[in-house]
């Protein structure tokens, strides 16, 4: 079998969870198919393409010459329709996000070929891409609609991301969404395993100001509304000075929300030690030896349809304080590995707590709680690691994506 895999983006260029998942699915599923990728950013140097997996071809694609200054929207459809032009002979095409859904669309109709679209996001769930988008927004949203309402299969991340999909597309056959969680790669992700690990651990923490020996709150993610990084950094102001903060937070959606996060997190600077800003991008090598010496890490969603996040930091070893919403759920087992924050939101697809100041409130508790008890918590992050172990390897994940694949060929 041939499975054509579309995706905005694959190494070099990731940046999110969906580039991260797009990945490591090629990894696993080159065991059972040949894979054919097909990116954004360009085509790649040969020291990039010799890193791809055995299996794997990869195919990049620059935007369309003539629309540099047009809109994001419009260059992201000349991208989707030059991949849709390369799927002749594939068996099964499967894009991520709705940069590619378009291309996986047109493809299918071309040449015939069944379109899986994965479901990392949905468009209506985020009115706020508006502010980065402009007109645009309406065009990626008519491009998600049509691409998903012609699927032939969806996969959603979690069961959240499930009833998203159902309720924001009712016109979509139930029998057509199945639930496939994201993975983690449980070599790559795991604290350090020998005492000289453990010092360089120690040592780069250490490099920022922080005390390894103190408890620490992380957070890692892009600074986007969906992320809730004004509401967390709000938060922190009611949680102890006597518990150190890592913002590992960059790639702003917008200079709006970028200069909003600067101010509050100036302002909390301003009134209390212990508080690192990471805007660079760090290596996973690094993140992990921040992880291995922090107490918890934290995910303040408001629109998470799993959050790939919180599976690396269990991974590590970490309990997770996080927002009950989306696939949030799927991932914490509350009271074992970690906590789930209450929330109730706005039903106009921003997400938007009801009463911002309760679960600001409640976030901030339930981290000051976590904190408060370190032992507790070391044992609430194994619980995690043997969790992920457990429900989230990369290798079921690619059996369960190949069965889904040749169940859309048979007719479901």
């Amino acid at each position: 079998m041939r499975v054509d895999l579309l995706t905005r983006e694959y190494p070099p260029h990731v940046y999110g969870g969906a580039g991260v998942h797009v990945t490591e699915l090629a990894k696993v599923l080159v065991a059972h198919a040949d894979i054919h990728v097909h990116a954004f950013d360009g085509e790649r140097s040969p020291e990039d393409e010799k890193d791809l997996p055995a299996g794997v071809t990869l195919t990049g694609y620059d935007y369309l010459a003539g629309l540099e200054d047009a809109n994001a929207a419009l260059r992201t459809l000349s991208v989707d329709l030059a991949m849709a032009q390369d799927l002749d002979g594939a068996d099964i095409v499967h894009s991520h996000t709705w940069y590619a859904n378009m291309g996986g669309h047109i493809g299918s109709l071309l040449y015939g070929i069944p379109h899986v679209i994965s479901a990392h996001s949905l468009e209506p769930l985020r009115p706020w891409k508006r502010e980065q988008l402009g007109g645009g927004y309406n065009v990626s949203s008519w491009a998600e609609k049509t691409a998903y309402e012609g699927a032939a299969g969806i996969v959603a991340v979690s069961n959240g991301m499930r009833d998203d999909i159902l309720r924001s597309y009712p016109a979509i056959d139930p029998k057509r969404v199945r639930v496939i969680h994201n993975g983690i790669d449980l070599e790559e992700w795991k604290a350090p395993q020998t005492d000289e690990e453990w010092a360089e651990a120690r040592e780069f923490f250490s490099s920022y100001g922080l005390d390894p020996d103190k408890p620490t709150i992380i957070f890692v993610g892009r600074i986007t509304r969906q992320k809730g990084v004004p509401g967390f950094v709000r938060a922190l102001q009611q949680v102890s000075p006597d518990i150190q903060v890592i913002l590992c937070a960059g790639a702003p959606d917008t200079p709006e929300i970028a200069a909003e996060t600067r101010e509050l997190v100036e302002t909390l600077q301003a009134k209390r030690d212990g508080v690192v800003w990471i805007e660079d991008m760090l290596p996973r090598h690094r993140i992990i030896q921040l992880e291995a010496c922090s107490t918890t890490f934290v995910t303040p969603s408001v629109y998470e349809p799993l959050g790939i996040v919180n599976l690396e930091a269990m991974a590590v070893g970490l309990p997770v304080v996080g927002t009950a919403t989306g696939g949030i759920p799927d991932c914490i087992d509350d009271g074992v590995t970690g906590t789930l924050v209450p929330i109730e939101q706005l039903d106009d697809g921003t997400g938007t707590p009801i009463d911002p100041d309760k679960f600001e409130a409640d976030l901030a508790a339930a981290l000051e709680d976590m904190c408060s008890d370190v032992e507790r918590a070391k044992k609430m992050g194994a619980a995690g690691r043997t969790r992920v172990e457990e429900h989230f390897s990369w290798e079921s994940i690619g059996v369960k994506t190949m069965q889904f694949y040749k169940d859309i060929i048979a007719g479901l």
